[in-house]
């Protein structure tokens, strides 16, 4: 190997095959503020990535900060895949809900029939899966099933119905309570507010732009409109002044991004790496601070940790579910149908609530 390539093994940050080819795409602009011509720089730890023995699938997962299965090599195949009963691809933003309906509702309800199943919590993948002959990769390990149920935002839920990938009509299945700040706990720079964000000594880390262009969509306005609806913004400073400050500073490291999980990035970056805070959804940061008690602390935007009651401009999204279109199995079917039933249940919405979030 040539000294040039162990110098970029070895060199500490390093991009997965999915961020390198997505920084060909264009940065998402946000509708009304300053255009985003800096360069963010992606914080992740300082490890030995190892190559991978194939080539990614186009729906591809693997994330140097949360998902290390190099060791763990093989491949689901098509025909295989008629002996999974449940398939799901869903948005990772309220993955402690669906951890807790899937193992103490689904489960238990519907264990005869539901034996073999999974689902990914991550940025959306359904459509490059979809487009790809349902491909899917974390590491060296390739799942080809079909997902039998997409979660996600409306902007995805309607891309896979144009492209013919659906089946039946959405459901609008939660409601998010908007963003917060999660910052280091304590709190030692004192943020309490978007304005706090343009401060030269207060690094700031996104979910990529890139790879997830929703969720850095989501923070960026929730920035910009906050402060743009504030009617008493700090002297000399305008929404326009506080975002060219973060995403056009020149500031070393003032914008950090994650490299492909924004609920498993961001969380890192504030405790281990550069950042000192992120935006993130309520639920996922109060996810985040029950877990880490002692390592982050939550500064609402509106409203109080307890009660949020999100700011003029804090943006809050709804998540919706759409049927596949494939030629599942009766059992799948049937599968497909149970997980629906307990995602409409009421014991369900006693979940969402208790975990941040709530029903459309």
């Amino acid at each position: 190997m040539k000294r040039n390539q162990w110098k970029k093994l070895l060199g500490g940050v390093l991009l997965t095959a999915a961020t390198s080819c997505a920084f060909a795409k264009a940065m998402p602009q946000v509708p009304g503020a300053p255009a985003i011509h800096g360069h963010p720089v992606v914080n992740t730890p300082k490890m030995l990535m190892w190559p991978r023995n194939a080539r990614p699938a186009a729906a591809d997962l693997t994330d140097p900060t949360a998902d290390l299965l190099f060791d763990l090599h093989g491949s689901i195949e098509k025909g295989a895949c008629r002996k999974i009963d449940l398939v799901v691809s869903t948005e990772g933003n309220y993955h402690m809900a669906l951890n807790t309906l899937w193992h103490k509702v689904l489960l238990p309800r519907y264990g005869r029939t539901i034996r073999s199943w999974y689902y990914t919590t991550s940025p959306p993948v359904a459509f490059p899966q979809l487009m790809h002959h349902d491909d899917l990769s974390f590491g060296n390990f390739y799942l080809h099933c079909r997902p039998e149920v997409a979660i996600a935002a409306p902007r995805l839920i309607h891309k896979l119905e144009v492209h013919g990938f659906t089946e039946g009509k959405p459901l609008a299945l939660m409601k998010s309570r908007g963003n917060v700040l999660l910052v280091k706990h304590g709190n030692p720079l004192h943020i309490h507010s978007v304005w706090d964000l343009g401060r030269p000594n207060v690094h700031l880390v996104t979910p990529n732009p890139y790879n997830e262009p929703g969720a850095f969509l989501n923070y960026a306005s929730t920035i910009y409109e906050i402060a743009k609806h504030d009617p008493h913004p700090p002297k000399g400073w305008t929404a326009n002044r506080l975002f060219n400050a973060i995403f056009n500073s020149r500031v070393k490291d003032k914008w950090l991004i994650g490299a492909r999980i924004h609920h498993r990035d961001e969380p890192w970056s504030v405790a281990y790496g550069k950042a000192d805070v992120a935006v993130i959804m309520y639920q996922l940061g109060k996810y985040t601070e029950n877990v880490f008690p002692h390592v982050f602390t939550l500064v609402p935007l509106g409203g109080t940790v307890s009660d949020p009651r999100p700011l003029p401009g804090n943006e809050t999204d709804t998540t919706y579910l759409i049927r596949i279109k494939g030629r599942f199995t009766a059992r799948q079917r049937a599968a497909r149908r149970d997980f629906i039933k307990t995602l409409e249940s009421p014991i369900f919405t006693r979940i969402l609530n208790q975990d941040g979030l709530r029903r459309p």
